[in-house]
């Protein structure tokens, strides 16, 4: 009997080795399989990562957008695609000054491809005549008007600058203010390329003073300085975007040669509120006028405000007023 009970004792411990071996073997494969399953599925995505990091982003096609406008344009260094539209078909005088279309006659549009979207902001030269034309056909292409103002004083014949805004088809965009544009005379044939003309100006001394490089175009030495903070079509809490400077927020500065070292200048300061009158104050203490003070759109973050101005002297004596007046404001060094 006691025999009994033993083999009957021994056969269960037996039993329960195997099974605890079995349990210990399937635990063993179990965990090899997950490891194994988990060491892929990490591999995986990784290397899917990397080849996606390497890749860079796909360009936008703007040739639709040319191609409705009627006028190419050029990728600008923040993404940005810029079109020119200078009103070269004007005869605008300041005094004895003949203001060339690249001192203050530059008519542009300028689109940002977002993640649903396309933005426009434009700025238009226009003559008193056209703005009515212009801004009917604006309206009923649904592009916003954020502003109608001048930018000289004295100038002949008159002249004005719309500044424009607008969210949607980059080609519907596009082709709305082409057919606002076509209303006035504004030119859409790009001049035939030609070498930029001597500038009868020190420009090595004029970057020397300014602290920045310009460059020529058109006849005109050319200075576009950033600001440095960051600037949000909206509120940046509610998740607006930052607007690229190269659609209308940087500084311009602008030299025109009018011979024996003197030249007419024009341009924006892009201020902050309380950078406005410290600016007037240097500049007028300079002998360079403000010629208008305003608003170029209507809900960006922080509020800014642009000075236009206006002087025609000694070029380095005009220069070192600007720095001065730079001196005042956030801009980028």
């Amino acid at each position: 009997m006691r025999r009994d009970r033993d083999i009957a004792r021994r056969a269960f411990v037996g039993l329960t080795l195997i099974c605890k071996t079995r349990r210990i073997v399937v635990s063993v494969g179990a965990f090899a399989v997950m490891t194994l399953l988990v060491l892929v599925a990490c591999s995986a995505p990784q290397n899917q990562s990397g080849q996606s990091n390497n890749q860079q982003p796909a360009a936008t096609d703007w040739k639709p957008v040319e191609q409705a406008i009627g006028k190419a344009g050029t990728v600008q260094p923040d993404g940005v695609y810029k079109i020119g539209l200078p009103r070269t078909d004007l005869h605008v005088k300041v005094g004895d000054v003949e203001v060339k279309a690249s001192l203050a006659l530059g008519s542009w549009i300028a689109f940002r491809k977002m993640a649903a979207e396309t933005m426009v902001m434009g700025d238009l030269v226009l003559t008193e005549d056209e703005v009515g034309p212009v801004t009917g056909r604006l309206q009923e292409g649904h592009i916003e008007i954020t502003a109608l103002h001048n930018h000289l004083l004295n100038e002949s014949p008159r002249i004005m600058y719309m500044h424009v805004s607008g969210h949607g088809d980059a080609v519907k965009l596009a082709q709305a203010i082409h057919d606002a544009l076509a209303l006035s005379k504004t030119p859409f044939t790009a001049p035939a390329p030609a070498q930029q003309p001597e500038i009868d100006l020190d420009t090595k001394q004029l970057d020397q003073v300014l602290g920045r490089t310009g460059k020529i175009n058109g006849g005109v030495y050319q200075f576009t300085i950033m600001r440095a903070e960051k600037i949000f079509e909206g509120e940046e809490a509610r998740g607006a975007e930052p607007i690229p400077s190269s659609m209308g927020l940087a500084t311009a500065i602008n030299f025109q040669p009018t011979g024996s070292g003197r030249a007419a200048i024009t341009g924006d300061f892009v201020l902050l509120g309380n950078e406005v009158n410290p600016v007037i104050a240097t500049l007028r203490a300079n002998g360079i006028a403000v010629t208008a003070l305003h608003s170029h759109m209507l809900v960006e973050t922080p509020r800014l405000f642009f000075m236009h101005f206006w002087a025609n002297d000694d070029a380095m004596k005009l220069a070192r007023g600007i720095r001065a007046s730079l001196d005042k404001t956030n801009s980028a060094k």
